[in-house]
């Protein structure tokens, strides 16, 4: 981890927020918050934090997840109300907001419940509505949509090493396994040897997914769209398998429905990749960096 990074407990409703933080070369440097993925934490971001040199990051771990366990509901409204709450007690007005995976729908709901605090968005592979099989319970669609990545979840490791092997095989990480994937995962595993466990709450990633399958707050969120905002996609999915979660078609008229809404593929990545390898980081630096030019 590089010297700019810390770390800080925020406080929100139920408990407090680890929020990661990388500063920029100058108090005044412009800021930009970073949302992380359902079942990940903020240390998915160093491989892009490492391309921003530029900017002051911010990157809590939702509740739920990392070391972020305040009681209370989960859904993304309460992740919206926990981000804005990681910008006052930063002292942060307005920011772009960068959101992967859920992280981009919770982003969407802040910049919806709180449009005041957000100047632009990028989205990262999510925010749009998930392609899902009707009828399907929270538990069938969290295994549906996430697999391997849910089934861990339950798992216990008798050692970071053996959590690091059970992760080797996953078609994702193939061809971009790296220091900075282990440091994430290894941040990942909370208690004690031989029961170390993943730190992602199964029942906060249930709620959270019923509330993106069933709840309003996304959906509202969608309707009321008045941001600049900026969807890079991946064309592999969670599995390195194509298309990925957004096919082609199906996106082309999704997007046509938000008129602030641009989009655009990123080559030869995954939905892990996009962040967590150098192509897909620099891609999305490469976004953020514009994004912040912008506002």
């Amino acid at each position: 981890m590089s010297e700019r990074y810390s770390t800080t407990d925020v406080p929100v409703a139920g408990g407090t927020l680890r929020v990661g933080i990388w500063d920029g070369p100058a108090p005044d440097t412009p800021t930009a918050l970073l949302v992380h993925g359902v079942t990940a934490s903020h240390r998915s971001w160093p491989v892009v934090a490492d391309q921003l040199s530029d900017l002051r990051l911010i990157a809590p771990d939702l509740r739920g997840r990392g070391r972020s366990h305040p009681e209370g509901e989960a859904g993304m409204a309460a992740h919206a109300d926990d981000l804005a709450a990681v910008l006052d007690h930063l002292g942060i007005e307005r920011t772009v907001v960068v959101g992967h995976s859920m992280g981009a729908f919770a982003s969407l709901v802040l910049a919806d419940r709180h449009p005041d605090r957000v100047s632009r968005l990028v989205l990262v592979d999510g925010g749009l509505p998930l392609e899902v099989p009707d009828g399907l319970s929270a538990d069938e669609v969290i295994s549906y949509i996430l697999g391997p990545a849910a089934e861990r979840l339950a798992m216990r490791f008798a050692s970071t090493a053996d959590y690091l092997d059970f992760w080797r095989p996953h078609p994702a990480f193939a061809g971009d396994w790296s220091a900075a994937l282990e440091d994430y995962l290894a941040y990942d595993l909370v208690g004690e040897a031989p029961e170390l466990r993943p730190a992602t709450s199964y029942e906060v990633v249930a709620r959270d997914t019923v509330d993106l399958i069933t709840g309003t707050a996304l959906v509202e969120a969608l309707g009321r769209l008045r941001h600049p905002a900026l969807l890079l996609t991946a064309p592999r999915g969670l599995l390195d398998e194509t298309p990925g979660l957004y096919e082609p078609t199906r996106l082309a008229g999704l997007v046509a429905q938000q008129p602030t809404l641009r989009a655009r593929e990123v080559d030869d990545v995954n939905h892990y990749t996009i962040t967590m390898a150098e192509t897909g980081a620099k891609a999305v630096a490469e976004a953020v960096r514009g994004e912040v030019a912008s506002a």
